[in-house]
């Protein structure tokens, strides 16, 4: 049995054994789901604003996994006992669609193409201020030095992320923007719009809510989370 600090020599044979997919621990729960496409590789979901994507620390019931349990039978086990299918993600904030594998072989093909950036996401976004489409964001981000819950551009281990503004429809005070990227980096639209200026409408963590909004505005002040809504997967 190897280690991690073993050196692999000229001529030697390494014998790889993976163990079977652990069933999943995890009770499905009735909770509705829009279910957007279902075949027999892929299924694909639109997540409620306010809903974990798989369980976690302090989140153990009521996430999508739970739901897609019950709408769907089979998942891929890749993912582990607590990430069955789950190839990508999206903040709890945010809504819009996530694409889950129904097969390892499915998973395996959507890993590859999320990394080989094969994959084009784009999101609705209302933020403050004009910004004018056509506007590529390119600022490597990464975990922020002081407040480690917190995505930012002073990160000392920053990666690369970009974000283009496709389409933009300008309010009074605010713009409503078709946002592309093409990394998929944690929190990236959000950051990258608070960095230039222009955080997003109601986003407690980067800037989006403000305490005097303009009398027309308030409303959109009233929002419990980011507005940013994943409407588009090709």
């Amino acid at each position: 049995q190897g280690r991690a600090s073993s050196v692999v020599r000229k001529g030697e044979v390494v014998t790889l054994e993976i163990p079977p997919p652990s069933p999943s621990t995890l009770e499905p729960e009735a909770v509705p789901l829009n279910i957007v496409y279902n075949d027999a590789d892929v299924v694909v979901a639109e997540k409620p604003a306010g809903m974990v994507v798989h369980p976690a620390t302090g989140h153990r019931q009521g996430t999508l996994v739970n739901a897609l349990l019950h709408h769907i039978t089979d998942l891929s086990g890749i993912g582990g006992t607590l990430r069955p299918g789950i190839v990508h993600r999206l903040d709890r904030g945010t809504s819009g669609l996530l694409i889950v594998a129904k097969h390892d072989q499915a998973h395996a093909e959507l890993a590859r193409q999320f990394k080989d950036r094969e994959v084009e996401k784009t999101y609705i976004a209302l933020v403050w201020g004009i910004v004018q489409a056509g506007r590529r964001i390119d600022l490597p981000i990464g975990r922020d030095p002081v407040q480690r819950k917190k995505i930012s551009t002073r990160s000392r281990r920053a990666r690369e992320a970009i974000t283009r503004v496709v389409e933009a429809e300008h309010l009074r005070g605010v713009s409503l923007l078709r946002v592309m990227i093409a990394t998929g980096r944690t929190h990236q639209i959000r950051v990258h719009l608070s960095a230039i200026g222009h955080p997003i409408v109601a986003d407690p963590n980067y800037g989006g809510k403000r305490r005097h909004p303009p009398p027309h505005l308030r409303i959109v002040q009233r929002l419990e989370r980011p507005f940013l809504h994943a409407a588009k997967l090709v």
